[in-house]
């Protein structure tokens, strides 16, 4: 069987790493363009990119994914199946040329978390569980019939790293065992067995985040905030204009890592800001232009 894999960042290398680790023939990737990026704006490679080059397999990176020359260069690997992890909208002249059709792998229990951040909006929302679904492609974004799925609980505490980082690793599995079951389809002549995601009108999306997005709103419950800096952190990082910590006012904006509710409106030795239904002590911080701390570094350099 003939594969395309197409992804850009880390996440997306887990799933082309165990299909080669395990034999498939992967034709081709499909990646992002080369972008400068740092202080020094020099030209970095994606994950996905930096994986296939180790691999010495032929990687495609098109500014636009409707264009003729890259659509015919694709078209020319002959591909039986393609498999799209953390990656663009596709076109449908893209994820309808293999014979097997195009199939996502997405990082919510879908129908819930359709979007460019699943894993973030489900810890801001302090859900319980998320996880995994392999879909197969269609118009509309995220809302093709599913093939499987898998579960993970998100801990109290948990925030969005670790959770990208355990469905990370859950997605080689998902990778896996998705084509193995079309593989054995398409080689017994059975159709992909499939299920129809169910529509309701209590479906939460998973907008792309954006750095206004992660302003902290200090209206909000101390549960509200300490879920909504967890689901940003580490990355991009929930944010605050400024800070009031000593008597001295801490020029924005100032990322938040790590919070927690506190019962006490002040306490020495401790950051403890006021928020809509009480206070949030916080513990981790970042001002512009430093490292990352905790409250108790923060505080010394401030002395």
């Amino acid at each position: 069987m003939r594969i395309i894999y197409m992804g850009t960042p880390e996440f997306a290398v887990a799933g082309l790493q165990a299909l080669i680790e395990n034999n498939y023939n992967v034709v081709a990737v499909v990646t992002m363009p080369d972008k400068p990026a740092g202080r020094g704006h020099q030209v970095q490679f994606s994950p996905v990119k930096q994986y296939a080059l180790s691999q010495g397999l032929p990687i495609l990176q098109p500014e636009k994914l409707k264009d003729e020359t890259f659509v015919a260069e694709l078209h020319s690997y002959n591909a039986d199946l393609q498999i799209v992890t953390a990656f663009r909208m596709l076109p449908e002249v893209v994820w309808s040329m293999p014979r097997l059709g195009t199939f996502n792998v997405h990082g919510s229990l879908l129908p819930q978390y359709r979007g460019a951040a699943p894993i973030n909006w489900a810890v801001i929302n302090g859900d319980k569980e998320t996880g995994l679904t392999t879909f197969m492609l269609k118009h509309e974004i995220d809302t093709g019939n599913m093939i499987l799925q898998e579960r993970i609980a998100i801990g109290d505490d948990e925030d969005a790293g670790s959770v990208h980082d355990r469905l990370m690793e859950l997605s080689r599995e998902m990778v896996l065992k998705t084509v193995r079951l079309i593989e054995e389809c398409d080689h017994g002549n059975k159709p992909l067995p499939t299920t129809p995601q169910p529509e309701s009108d209590n479906l939460r999306p998973a907008p792309k985040i954006f750095k206004e997005t992660c302003e902290i709103d200090l209206h909000k419950s101390a549960l509200e905030i300490k879920n909504f800096v967890r689901g940003l952190s580490p990355y991009p990082g929930a944010w605050l204009p400024k800070l009031q910590v000593m008597g001295h006012e801490i020029a924005g904006p100032i990322k938040i890592f790590r919070v927690v509710p506190s019962p006490v409106a002040e306490q020495k030795g401790q950051i403890i800001v006021p928020c809509g239904d009480g206070h949030i002590e916080i513990l981790e911080l970042q001002q512009p232009g430093k490292k990352r701390m905790d409250a108790k570094s923060f505080l010394n350099g401030l002395r």
